[in-house]
């Protein structure tokens, strides 16, 4: 068979089953492999669907230009797509994206724009920003957002439910996803509950996003958002496409965990996946060993390849220099705080209270910096080194409210922030991250709490 072009050859990717990660786990446990998609992912699908869609709605027009902030894979997919049916690309993506998602791009003609990952959504250089406002400012051009387009969770619906309830003869049980744009999971979800509605389905989240606080207490708390590495999912904004009725639970999996998780796939199983493929199998694995029975069966969608990675997961120095192959005893914000047993204490102060009472806590407790606090909020920071240049300067600021001279917030960091990302953090803006652990309590770290670990 001739296809009339790659974008023919989208979908009908092979399930295959997992035998050595999944030994003394009962039931059977196969991966849906979407690298085998022309576009080496699952986002494919999705990317094909939406340019359909927009064209048949009036919104891509002959010789437009299609505009989208990606992580990569949607990328690619929209320019396999662009290039059969005769558009023009320009990407966004996040700084923490790899250097081979935006190779990658650039090598099928797309235009790739990169903006820094640390932004609120909607500060104006956000790459969500950056592609609404090139949108508006470029004739012709469609902005897909597949964050909120729903032709994302219909092409699962229509596409790779289906396709895993026939190659399980509708055996299926259990299905686990990552959950990001939420398309991959929900509408194929929704497909598989639509068939069998005790089937249990899985959400992979990762640590500094809000999806799994959210689905359990109905609450998007902002203290769950900050930093991570893991590329592809997570979010600090809850998508359209995500439909929370649908999934039944979420498991939170740490950047190391999913980084090793993808080596031992590729080593082990002989899958050459990506980063969030290793989340998702530590993840499922964790449920399974405690929940799976003889007869069930679990797919695990595992999104993209390996190769978007290589200089990442699949490069030991990279895995090395982030902790993620290290013996070191103590290597991560979750050991800092533990070495301490539990006796420290975080000192803060209302951002309604005077600027000498600030001073009075960093002198009594032997500390020159400080949390800045409003109804349980983290909303600033005042340093003792900020605090006495301004009052030699006034120094009747001493009177005023700390809230009008504090500087901006801590970063929130995950528990397992490694040492070289905690001290990539930590220089002369921001003087000491905040951590909260599992029982939902806030410790600070600072440069010298770093220094002792990395000494020890």
């Amino acid at each position: 068979m001739i296809y009339n072009s790659i974008i023919d050859t989208i979908g009908n990717t092979p399930l295959v089953k997992l035998n050595h990660l999944t030994k003394g786990i009962p039931g059977t446990i196969a991966a849906k492999v979407e690298y085998f998609n022309p576009g080496n992912s699952t986002k494919d699908r999705m990317a094909l669907k939406m340019i359909l869609d927009a064209e048949k709605a009036g919104l891509l027009k002959p010789g437009g230009t299609i505009i989208e902030g990606t992580s990569g894979n949607t990328g690619m997919g929209l320019a396999l797509a662009a290039i059969a049916r005769g558009y023009r690309c320009i990407f966004t993506m996040a700084d923490k994206q790899s250097q081979e998602k935006i190779n990658i791009l650039k090598s099928v003609g797309a235009e790739v724009i990169v903006c820094p990952t640390n932004v609120a959504p909607e500060d104006p250089r956000s790459y969500y920003s950056i592609a609404k406002k090139l949108n508006k400012e470029i004739p012709n051009s469609f902005y897909p957002n597949q964050y909120d387009n729903l032709s994302n969770s219909a092409a699962h619906y229509e596409t790779t439910g289906p396709e895993i309830w026939n190659q399980t003869e509708g055996k299926i049980t259990h299905y686990v996803a990552t959950v990001g744009t939420g398309g991959s999971m929900c509408g194929t979800a929704k497909y598989l509950k639509e068939k069998n509605p005790k089937l249990v389905t899985i959400g992979i989240d990762t640590y500094g996003s809000v999806f799994k606080k959210f689905k359990e207490t109905g609450i998007f708390d902002e203290n769950e958002i900050y930093p991570y590495l893991t590329e592809g999912f997570g979010e600090d904004i809850l998508p359209k496409n995500v439909n929370f009725d649908v999934i039944d639970l979420f498991i939170k999996v740490t950047d190391k965990d999913g980084a090793i998780g993808a080596r031992r796939l590729s080593r082990e199983e002989g899958l050459f996946v990506g980063w969030s493929s290793g989340s998702a199998i530590h993840g499922a694995l964790e449920y399974a060993r405690e929940y799976l029975k003889k007869d069930d069966v679990m797919v695990i969608l595992f999104p993209d390849h390996g190769t978007r990675y290589l200089a990442k997961v699949y490069n030991d120095q990279w895995m090395k220099d982030h902790g993620f192959l290290e013996t070191r005893a103590f290597s991560s914000a979750r050991d800092i705080i533990s070495i301490r047993n539990g006796k420290d204490s975080l000192f803060t102060v209302a951002k309604s209270a005077k600027v000498s009472e600030a001073i009075m806590v960093m002198n009594r407790e032997g500390i020159d910096q400080i949390p800045v606090t409003e109804n349980e909020n983290f909303v600033g920071s005042v340093s003792s080194s900020s605090l006495l240049e301004r009052i030699i300067q006034d120094p009747q600021l001493q009177n005023k409210q700390v809230g009008e001279i504090m500087d901006r917030p801590m970063l929130f960091v995950a528990p397992d922030s490694t040492l070289d990302v905690l001290s990539s953090l930590l220089n002369k803006d921001n003087k000491a991250v905040l951590v909260r652990d599992e029982r939902h309590k806030v410790h600070i770290i600072t440069q010298h709490d770093v220094l002792s670990a990395m000494t020890r």
